[in-house]
């Protein structure tokens, strides 16, 4: 069974309404990345950074995968599939994907303010537990933050993520700049007969003059295409 490896950024989930952090008008222009994505500005003012990510979470019970999600998870059913996401919701999961890699963390999951990367310290939320509050404490007593890479931090899945584009037959890359590091890195992984395939409606420059199929589209157009090619 051939492997596929499909490397996602914020545009797979943005026609779930999933606010992108980059474009303009996302994110970053209303909370500064300094301020709520970096360790620096928990250590300022954690209650902001607690009620920045709670919101982010409530906004997770009003979305739904979209069908580039859908196609994605259905790549299973003929490959072996895995998807290395830059997104911290839980979007491929809920739309059927099994092996889910998340380079820079995940929303429904909570941790340790000492030792973030310790499995023992990390918790799934339930969603009635997804307003966390100062105080709420991790087993060792410090303060619940939020499971997410922060700028700054490093990124504990990039080497797990390297092995499997490092075997991929198909390398897809759906919705990211390829501006952020260490992911955007990735793409330069791949064996030198393999497939590379970019669905993104915006133009992206691609490293290294690789070989890469650009599909100009949005998530679910560009994978409905794709299907066709492969």
């Amino acid at each position: 069974m051939k492997k596929i490896v499909v490397l996602t950024g914020a545009g797979m989930s943005a026609e779930s309404g999933i606010s992108t952090f980059r474009d303009s008008g996302g994110l970053w222009d209303k909370y500064p990345v300094e301020d709520v994505a970096t360790p620096e500005g928990y250590a300022r003012n954690p209650q902001l950074v607690i009620d920045f990510y709670n919101a982010r979470r409530k906004q997770l019970l009003s979305v739904e995968p979209n069908e580039g999600h859908r196609l994605v998870a259905a790549l299973e059913e003929q490959y072996d599939v895995t998807v290395v996401t830059q997104n911290v919701d839980n979007l491929h999961e809920r739309a059927g994907s099994t092996r889910v890699i998340h380079l820079h963390g995940e929303l429904t999951k909570v941790t340790s303010s000492f030792s973030p990367n310790n499995p023992k310290y990390i918790r799934e939320l339930h969603p009635e537990e997804y307003e966390v509050h100062m105080g709420d404490c991790a087993a060792d007593g410090s303060q619940l933050r939020p499971f997410i890479v922060w700028f700054g931090e490093s990124v504990p899945n990039i080497e797990v993520a390297t092995d499997y584009v490092e075997q991929a037959d198909i390398l897809i890359i759906i919705g990211t700049s390829l501006n952020v590091y260490p992911a955007a890195g990735l793409i330069r992984y791949t064996k030198s007969d393999t497939p590379i395939y970019l669905i993104d409606p915006a133009d992206v420059n691609v490293p290294y003059g690789l070989p890469v199929h650009i599909i100009k589209k949005g998530a679910s157009e560009g994978m409905r295409e794709l299907i066709e090619i492969i």
